[in-house]
């Protein structure tokens, strides 16, 4: 064989060498994000499963001193259910939002004016330890959620942007990896809150 063959042979096995890495680095890399996203996804469950805890001890909470609101209670106990029913990313995402639309209509997340009416209507809920607990809990959760929100889509995003990247993207087609949905804010949320403290 003779010099010329053999620096041929050499580039050849070179050029192999460095496509290999760069697709077992690029694989590697795609893994780390993909579970970084799937981390962060846990965490908007865990603050999901927190707020589907409290929610009954608020609403029982307010439903023994309001009875006449029992079609909220009945709406947000329903929007409650679909997401502990809920299985995938998506599934959760709608009925999250669903259960934030309900919660914001029944005034339980302080942004509508029927939450103000509710506690003028029945003054003994402004003044019931358990309550206002209940209240600063569900705030608090509320606070968890949009900063598990925010961490989840930070990483979905950095996870979808590298998967889209040449060579990347030809690597992440022929494994399997897919794009991973962000967390967008459900309609509702998109309109400004009223308030109304004339009621």
């Amino acid at each position: 064989m003779g010099k010329t063959a053999l620096v041929v042979l050499g580039v050849i096995v070179l050029f192999v060498l460095i496509i290999g890495g760069s697709a077992l680095g690029s694989y590697n890399n795609l893994v780390v994000k993909r579970n970084e996203v799937n981390n962060k996804w846990a965490q908007v469950e865990n603050q999901m499963q927190r707020r589907a805890d409290l929610i009954p001890n608020i609403v029982g909470t307010v439903k023994g001193i309001a009875g006449q609101e029992k079609e909220i209670f009945i709406k947000i106990a329903e929007a409650r259910s679909k997401l502990l029913a809920a299985t995938t990313p998506e599934e959760k995402i709608d009925a999250d939002n669903k259960l934030s639309q309900s919660m914001r209509d029944g005034g339980l997340l302080g942004t509508g004016g029927r939450f103000l009416m509710i506690t003028e209507q029945y003054p003994q809920l402004k003044s019931d330890a358990n309550f206002m607990k209940l209240q600063d809990e569900l705030a608090g959760t509320e606070n968890r959620m949009a900063v598990a929100r925010k961490d989840y889509n930070d990483v979905v995003t950095d996870y979808n942007n590298t998967k889209q990247k040449f060579p990347t993207v030809m690597i992440a087609g022929l494994m399997g990896f897919k794009d991973s949905p962000l967390f967008k804010a459900d309609e509702g949320a998109k309109q400004a809150p009223k308030v109304d403290f004339g009621k």
